[in-house]
């Protein structure tokens, strides 16, 4: 890049007053959340309540007092969250309104990368966001999370057991029942490697059932596992919504065969399947054959591939290319959301302590492409790994007024510019908090800016070049509230 990161930021979010918010800076080190703060009685519940209580048009004003009067960011992302979880419930499936749990990580994955001048800016939007969801449950069906059934819940030695027969057997009730017990009797790490492997199980929901599985458990990561039972409740709620009168384990319906044939194919993978080589003529080969198979194909080629002694990176550098290119050749809400449920497995992959799962993620992630990418004959030929690079004259400004004017054109940009690319990064984060309009902007730049260190390097600028198509160019219209936070955190 023609300008370094210190100059642009300089330019642009300087002296903790940036975008002219004139917010109270937050260092990084205050981003961080100590899980040991946040225990029951801890003061988190009067913020919970004032945040759900609260009218969307007068809550930013009077989360902004608590913010002046010294409030913690760690406190407000614990009581977010929590608001969320309460008032919006995750069917009929984890999408659409559920988008205001959904969206807390990712606003507080860009708080932490951001100037300190910033940090408040996401987590603020994320607070109306919420009330948005909030007033459409309501109007829908004045859902909120009571309180648990005591008498129903399983006893702490079975309850492990109770929540997979629940969720083999789509059972709502029995498996919110055995959630909360788990959440009681559990650890994090055996509990997560049990709601990973459920994560990934059907495509239903366009791999939001996936996204709530890693971004909630990231978001309960950083609050504090004593925040874990009503989470864990609504992953519960989410993993057995579906489509239809008829019960999934009673029947064979598109969303679950991938999991059916992939749960025999795990098995078919070599004991010594993650010590493979790193090669890119099979992610070239790879992300050739993603354009055209099936679900079923994609598992296949991968085993070979794998069982062939190539590295199972290789193999996430063509899915992750898969995904941003589908987002190149159709940019919509299917193909970012390809882009963001590869973020999530890849999680759960790097995550997970069972070999067994992990195997099964991978392959489930593989054929899953195919399904976003369906079988759209009007799809344009583009090519990811075959595009053109062109050098930006003025480097990152220009860049991002291409992103506003010619995407294709940006993308060609960001990979005739330099191989530093964390300044571009920091920009094109910068100018998301000031434009940022909806959920998904915040959703995807959280995945795709993270999954450039999850590509190869020898691909990362490609993968870059392609997230261009989703991501807000310093053109566009500024969202609004930028205006509003600054009025309310000046009193």
């Amino acid at each position: 890049m023609t300008i370094s990161r210190r100059r642009f930021i300089q330019g642009t979010a300087s002296s903790g007053a940036a975008l002219g918010l004139g917010l109270p800076p937050v260092a990084s080190r205050d981003a961080r959340v100590d899980p040991a703060l946040l225990r029951p009685g801890s003061g988190i519940e009067p913020l919970v309540a004032l945040i759900a209580d609260t009218a969307r048009d007068k809550v930013i004003e009077e989360v902004a007092v608590r913010i002046r009067s010294g409030l913690p960011y760690r406190d407000l992302v614990a009581a977010l969250m929590l608001a969320a979880i309460r008032n919006v419930q995750p069917r009929p499936n984890p999408g659409f309104k559920f988008h205001a749990v959904l969206v807390i990580w990712a606003c507080h994955q860009a708080s932490q990368a951001g100037p300190d001048g910033d940090r408040w800016l996401p987590l603020l939007w994320a607070v109306d966001q919420f009330k948005v969801s909030q007033a459409e449950e309501k109007k829908k069906s004045g859902w909120q999370m009571g309180a648990i059934d005591e008498s129903k819940l399983p006893p702490p030695h079975k309850a492990r057991q109770a929540l997979v027969d629940a969720l083999e057997n789509w059972d709502d009730p029995a498996a919110e029942e055995a959630a909360a017990a788990l959440a009681r009797s559990a650890g994090a790490h055996e509990a997560f490697d049990l709601l990973a492997r459920y994560g990934a199980r059907d495509f239903r929901a366009l791999g939001h059932k996936a996204i709530f599985m890693a971004n909630g458990w990231r978001t309960l990561e950083s609050i504090g596992w004593s925040h874990a039972e009503p989470i864990l409740r609504s992953l519960a709620q989410a993993y057995t919504s579906r489509e239809g009168a008829q019960n999934p384990a009673r029947g064979d319906a598109p969303p679950d065969r991938p999991w059916k044939r992939n749960l025999e194919l795990s098995r078919q993978l070599k004991a010594e399947w993650r010590d493979g080589r790193i090669d890119p003529g099979a992610t070239t080969d790879l992300l050739a054959a993603l354009r055209q198979a099936s679900d079923e194909e994609a598992s296949k080629k991968v085993l070979e591939i794998v069982n062939g002694g190539i590295s199972p990176q290789s193999v996430w550098d063509a899915l992750f290319l898969a995904s941003g290119e589908l987002l190149m050749r159709r940019a919509n809400i299917p193909s970012i959301h390809a882009v963001t449920t590869m973020n999530a497995l890849r999680y759960a992959f790097d995550t997970v302590a069972s070999d067994e799962t992990r195997r099964l993620i991978f392959l489930q992630a593989a054929a899953f492409l195919p399904l976003f990418r369906g079988n759209d004959p009007k799809l344009p030929d583009v090519k990811l790994d075959q595009l053109e690079p062109v050098k930006p004259g003025e480097g990152i400004p220009e860049i991002l007024a291409d992103i506003s004017r010619d995407k294709m054109q940006a993308a060609r940009k960001v990979l005739g510019s330099s191989v530093d690319a964390q300044p571009l990064i920091d920009a094109a984060r910068v100018v998301l908090f000031q434009k940022g309009m909806d959920v998904h902007d915040y959703k995807f730049a959280s995945a795709a800016l993270e999954d450039y260190g999850h590509v190869s390097p020898a691909w990362r600028a490609r993968y870059l070049a392609s997230s261009v198509f989703w991501f807000r160019g310093s053109g566009d219209k500024d969202n609004g509230l930028v205006e509003r936070i600054r009025g309310a955190l000046k009193g």
